[in-house]
């Protein structure tokens, strides 16, 4: 049965940096993820931060 190969470049897998076949690729791995060149997709969902402003009403509002 043979190694899996690393996703960064193909070289065989080390037990060590496992899945990667070396530090160098598992940081270039890492740092792909940090900049956002991987991206999980999933539904849009909405920011509530995005919502408009409503005018507050209760007891201590002014009208």
């Amino acid at each position: 049965m043979s190694e899996p190969a690393c996703p960064i470049c193909a070289k065989p897998a080390v037990d060590r940096y496992k899945p990667f076949c070396s530090k160098r690729c598992a940081d270039v791995d890492l740092s792909r993820w940090l900049k956002g060149s991987y991206a999980i997709p999933g539904s849009a969902t909405e920011d509530p931060d995005d919502e408009p402003a409503r005018p507050e009403t209760g007891p201590n509002s002014e009208e």
